[in-house]
């Protein structure tokens, strides 16, 4: 798993690539946390392009980062999810309360 972030302006976008489970969310969840927690941040947007795979640790991985989002009023988004974690996304439930940019 490779994450890459980019501040631009007020937003800061997260780009994952490759397989997001249990393997890699112990540290995933510090490195993202601790870039979410930067000065400025009003906007978050995770792009999903490159992400081929995400189990239930994924699903509660971004779950937890949203909730820690929610109550700074920083909203989060998708934005380009591939055509496997569309499908994740849709039977979790996640598009309820993450929208697609």
């Amino acid at each position: 798993m490779q994450v890459t972030t980019r501040f631009k302006q007020s937003t800061l976008y997260i780009y994952l690539d490759g397989e997001l489970d249990q393997s890699v969310a112990d540290r995933l969840r510090a490195e993202l946390d601790k870039c979410m927690g930067s000065s400025g941040v009003e906007k978050v947007v995770f792009n999903l392009r490159k992400l081929s795979f995400m189990d239930s640790t994924g699903i509660g991985l971004i779950l937890g980062r949203y909730k820690k989002l929610r109550t700074k009023h920083i909203p989060l988004f998708f934005d380009e999810p591939s055509p496997q974690i569309d499908k994740v996304l849709k039977v979790s439930g996640l598009y309820d309360i993450i929208p697609v940019i």
